[in-house]
């Protein structure tokens, strides 16, 4: 099946506290979840480890090791 540009995920680069946008799409996977996160939505990742997450608990949890 063929996606449309709107439906691939973008490639972003993860700052301290703001993201940079390197590939056009409509949202991030969560590395912990794999969940659909909408860039509008995207609130919590790692610069350090360039990640996204969906929620601050994953977060969290990844950043101490558990997950």
């Amino acid at each position: 099946m063929l996606m449309s540009s709107s439906e691939k995920a973008a490639k972003l680069y993860y700052g301290a506290s703001s993201f940079r946008v390197l590939r056009p799409g409509q949202h991030v996977i969560c590395a912990v979840t794999a969940e659909v996160i909408p860039l509008e939505e995207l609130l919590y990742w790692s610069a350090e480890h360039q990640e996204a997450y969906a929620s601050p608990e994953i977060a969290t949890r990844r950043l101490l090791g558990e997950g």
